[in-house]
Parts: structure tokens; sequence; C-alpha cells
């Protein structure tokens, strides 16, 4: 299902914009830092936000990511949250800040709302 190609995308640390469904039927769609363990994509973030809320009511989830080097290429991954797992140290959090340069990154002040969204894969494509 996933390319090697793909893969490597997906294993840089580059920034995605998750897409998430409001009540409105509406779509909300935030930058994101992500971790990709060969199966699933993995989102820190807490409790108390929309996009939380917005996966609660429908799981449907979409992020995509723009090649660096040629803007005109990207990946999009589809799928659906599969867990919550709470994070209630901001471990996640801090893995997440070093994976995306910061050396020194330390927990947020949220947390104690932290959760680890994971997501499962159902598509990816390439253009």
């Amino acid at each position: 299902m996933i390319t090697t190609e793909q893969a490597a995308v997906l294993a840089e640390p580059l920034y995605g914009h998750l897409g998430t469904i409001r009540p409105d039927n509406t779509v909300q769609v935030n930058p994101m830092w992500f971790s990709f363990d060969g199966e699933t994509l993995r989102f820190t973030h807490t409790r108390s936000r929309a996009k939380f809320r917005n996966l609660q009511s429908n799981p449907a989830m979409s992020l995509e990511i723009i090649d660096p080097e040629n803007p005109f290429n990207y990946t999009e991954v589809r799928g659906e949250l599969a867990e919550v797992i709470p994070d209630p140290d901001g471990d996640f959090y801090v893995e997440l800040g070093r994976r995306y340069g910061n050396p020194g990154q330390l927990p947020p002040p949220d947390s104690a709302e932290r959760v680890i969204l994971v997501m499962r894969i159902t598509k990816v494509i390439s253009g």
C-alpha cells in the first residue's frame, strides 16, 4: 500500500497539514508535527481543542505533505482515528519537538491535556 518513496517522505521531519471534519461538515486544516512507525501516523494534541472534538464525532482524517524540493509534488495520507493514547507528561510532544529540530524541547504547559492521536492509514496518494 505504501511505496518506498512514500515511506521515505513520511520518515522525514516535514510539516503536514492535517484535515478533519467539523460537526457542521466543513473541513478544518492545521499544520502538524507527526511521526510514522511504518504502519500508522501519530500526532500530539490535546483533549480540549477543536480537532480532537472533530475526530470524536467523525474519525476521518487526511494528512498532506508538500515536497520541500518541489512544491508541485505531494503525498496525501487518508485514514481514520484508530486510537487515542493519554500522554499526560508530554513525552511524545518532546519526542516530536526533537524530531523537528529542537534538541532542548521541553514538555508544554498543557501536558496534562496531551494525547497521542494514532491514524490508521487506508490510502496513500502521491502526485
